[in-house]
């Protein structure tokens, strides 16, 4: 490296540490990292078959624990609940562990493409995507912040879902396909639910503090009942938008009201009443642009 191009890094350098805003960021460096390492050793604790290596149960958790306690300590600085916290994660495991093996059977029943619950937990997206929310779920409810979020958003990357890790979600839970599906924080879903891919559970809008930024800690997204199904492309809005059981919302619904239980609700066609007609010859360019 010239000497020259050395001078402009160091000058660089230099200007980025002396305008930096330190108070909007900490120093989180390997958090990330160590937090996902953290959940595909969790996973690999959990369903130790469909692990990347040979581990036995008890070595994953030895290493999966050393790097939450890292992560813990870092986001819980100064207190006695990294351990707390930990500990409560640990002892959730057996019930979270018979929570996935309903949903990997709903996933296997809920799809005739399944041909075994391993081929569920090997290649569909869903699931892994419901596991690791479900785990980071655990660690939300103890008040835990930043690491559920950035656990969540590793699935999120691996998968294309987007789940929030404060979502309630019930037992047997199938996400079909997956891609582009976002549960927002507030939202609450019941058990039996199967959803398509790019489903959106969103906000309809949001509350401003007088600074102009959104209120925090509000009911912002829908609730679904049991035994609902969601079609591709469908959009619900609202924290007062109430899904009741046993109703279908059809693809492409946009959805900002309440639907009854027991209700199918689909998107309406849009239908021209203009004939189509194909001029073959090729003489009318407008028809001819339609074929």
């Amino acid at each position: 490296m010239d000497a020259a191009l050395q001078l402009l890094i160091r000058h660089t350098v230099d200007e980025l540490d002396s305008t930096e805003d330190k108070s909007l960021t900490a120093d989180f460096t390997g958090f990330r990292r160590r937090a996902e390492q953290a959940a595909d050793l969790l996973l690999a604790a959990l369903f130790p078959g469909a692990a990347g290596e040979p581990l036995a149960r008890e070595q994953a958790l030895i290493r999966a624990a050393g790097l939450l306690q890292d992560c813990l300590e870092q986001v819980l600085a100064g207190s006695p609940r990294p351990e707390e916290a930990l500990s409560v994660l640990l002892r959730s495991l057996p019930r979270l562990r018979k929570q996935l093996e309903g949903d990997l059977m709903a996933a296997y029943r809920g799809d005739p493409a399944a041909l075994s619950p391993g081929e569920v937990l090997l290649c569909y997206p869903g699931f892994r995507a419901v596991a690791i929310y479900r785990l980071a779920h655990v660690l939300y409810r103890e008040g835990v912040p930043l690491l559920p979020r950035v656990m969540t958003e590793y699935a999120h990357r691996l998968t294309g879902i987007d789940i929030h890790p404060g979502a309630e979600i019930g037992d047997s839970f199938f996400i079909d396909h997956g891609t582009g599906v976002v549960i927002g924080e507030t939202t609450t879903i019941g058990e039996n639910v199967k959803l398509y891919q790019h489903v959106t559970l969103g906000a309809r809008s949001f509350e401003a503090a007088p600074d102009g930024t959104p209120v925090k800690g509000v009911k912002r997204h829908p609730d679904v009942g049991d035994r609902v199904v969601i079609y591709a492309g469908a959009t619900v809005l609202g924290g007062k938008t109430r899904i009741g059981s046993d109703s279908i919302i059809g693809g492409s619904v946009w959805l900002t009201r309440s639907v009854p239980a027991g209700k199918l609700v689909q998107a309406r066609a849009a239908v021209t009443d203009r004939p189509l007609e194909r001029d073959l010859s090729g003489d009318d360019p407008e028809n001819s642009a339609m074929l």
